[in-house]
């Protein structure tokens, strides 16, 4: 899909790569971009139309998709990451909030807006995923959990809402100098790198973009004689 002109919610918008996403797509010609998070007072970004999206809260995104009727695209950033492996006494608990804001709510946001994207002429959805949709590790190994749900809940999305005109694209990624992997000792991307290199593929009509060079790698390893996702890391 072409942005000039779209409406675009985001969520998660307050910061890190949202935030990127957010003033990307004011200089991409877009008419208007919600910028939803959990408090709207955190949004201070100009240009954008603060809205209230808690994306575990059934009630809050139902009030959001009836103040955002005109959306376009939906860009189903909003979530969490936790250090911990299953070995950890609380990894059933972590887990668990992993997929009720990673993956839950994507489905939730994705279900509300899915009937507005048609009206408004398909439009589209990008949702982020991550290298760990396909590879995991001790210290990510519940946020992995949760990527590798979003990249299969994308696929279905994409089959589901291929009738009605709606672009599905997952956005697969490493690690991002963002809040999020404060602390993590690993090269990075910048959010603007990753946004720019996303909203590329999403206007080309892409279904799914590697944004960098480690996610290509890996995606190439999935099928190799020792799949990569059977590595030790």
């Amino acid at each position: 899909m072409k942005l000039k002109n779209a409406t675009v919610l985001v969520t998660g918008a307050n910061r890190g790569i949202g935030l990127a996403f957010s003033k990307a797509l004011l200089g991409r010609g877009v008419k208007k971009v919600y910028a939803g998070a959990r408090n709207p007072s955190s949004i201070t970004l100009a240009g954008v139309t603060a809205i209230r999206l808690d994306v575990n809260s059934p009630a809050n995104i139902a009030a959001a998709a009836e103040a955002a009727g005109d959306v376009t695209l939906v860009i189903n950033n909003a979530g969490i990451a936790t250090l911990g492996s299953f070995k950890a006494t609380d990894a059933e608990e972590t887990l668990r909030r992993h997929l009720e804001t990673n993956v839950l709510g994507v489905l939730r946001v994705s279900q509300a807006f899915a009937p507005i994207l048609a009206r408004n002429g398909g439009g589209g959805l990008l949702n982020v995923a991550s290298v760990a949709s396909w590879v995991s590790g001790p210290a990510l190994a519940n946020y992995a959990v949760s990527k590798a749900a979003v990249w299969s809940l994308s696929n279905g999305l994409r089959n589901d809402l291929r009738e009605q005109g709606t672009q599905v694209l997952s956005l697969h990624m490493g690690f991002v100098d963002t809040d999020l992997t404060h602390g993590i000792d690993s090269p990075k991307s910048t959010p603007e790198a990753i946004v720019a290199r996303a909203l590329d593929a999403l206007e080309a009509g892409a279904e799914e973009v590697l944004a960098d060079e480690l996610t290509q790698q890996v995606k190439k390893g999935l099928s190799a004689e020792s799949a990569v996702y059977l590595q030790a890391r």
